[in-house]
């Protein structure tokens, strides 16, 4: 005597061949990352101990050791600053804005830049500064 056996249909997604192409993809992006190439005007930013490694996603301020202001990638007066900013940053609320000023510069005209940024409505900006070696 033969007894008929339940058949179970299994709806099961295989999700290894996903995880395999996540993984391939986040390897391409960290590799291709590091070839980025970061504008051609020199600055030796001042190190620090606690510095973080973040993504490069924001408009950046440029202030050389001559005392030179750059904003995006063209040269700019302290008293044009406030208006291009407010130019090129529709929401400033949420969009960010770096300052990488070589460690060299002039720390009055430093101050000068964050009170232009600051008036200039932008809530999020950081002074950039490159990780200290031990």
């Amino acid at each position: 005597m033969e007894f008929e056996r339940k058949r179970h249909n299994h709806t099961h997604i295989n999700i290894a061949p996903l995880v395999d192409m996540v993984f391939l993809l986040l390897l391409f992006f960290m590799l291709t990352s590091h070839w980025i190439q970061e504008p051609a005007i020199r600055i030796r930013l001042p190190e620090s101990s606690t510095a973080e490694v973040k993504k490069d996603e924001a408009k950046v301020i440029y202030i050389t050791q001559q005392g030179e202001i750059y904003f995006m990638e063209r040269r700019i007066d302290l008293q044009d600053l406030q208006k291009a900013i407010q130019l090129q940053i529709r929401d400033r609320e949420r969009d960010f804005l770096k300052i990488k000023a070589d460690k060299e510069a002039n720390i009055g005209l430093l101050v000068s830049v964050i009170d232009e940024v600051r008036r200039s409505g932008v809530k999020n900006f950081s002074i950039i500064t490159s990780k200290k070696e031990r």
